[in-house]
């Protein structure tokens, strides 16, 4: 996963700002698979955070079920993602802290942008984030 532009095709894309827009005052978050490095399937994940309006923290639980689904559905873990009902999408200290998966595109879905929801994408590169450039891929 080491180019410079990613595909999310407008199923995915569509089901993570309607995620994001049903859930407009706590964080959202979960994981995509992908099948041929293009994102394939969203797997959403329970918020369990104590200030899920600022944070997030996936159940664990639901976490371990979706690495399954991933793995049993020939997929790959192409991102983790989650949503920031306040902020602008880009990634908080406590995003940077808590980042695991080097070889994952983190997503941020951002509904603080006047009525425009965002998403955009970054890398985990010697322990910081890089923004990478998201186009949609028509179905």
């Amino acid at each position: 996963m080491k180019q410079e532009e990613f595909q999310l095709p407008r199923r995915v894309t569509t089901q993570l700002l309607h995620l994001a827009q049903i859930s407009p005052k706590k964080e959202i978050c979960g994981l995509i698979g992908s099948k041929d490095g293009v994102a394939n399937t969203c797997y959403p994940v329970q918020n369990i955070a104590d200030q899920a309006e600022t944070h997030f923290h996936m159940d664990a639980k639901q976490q371990i079920s979706a690495i399954s689904n991933i793995r049993d559905n020939n997929e790959t873990l192409f991102a983790i993602y989650h949503s920031h009902p306040t902020a602008p999408a880009v990634p908080s200290t406590t995003d940077k802290e808590l980042a695991a998966y080097p070889d994952a595109l983190y997503l941020i879905i951002s509904l603080n942008t006047k009525g425009v929801l965002e998403i955009r994408g970054f890398r985990m590169i010697d322990k910081s984030f890089t923004e990478i450039s998201l186009s949609m891929l028509s179905d």
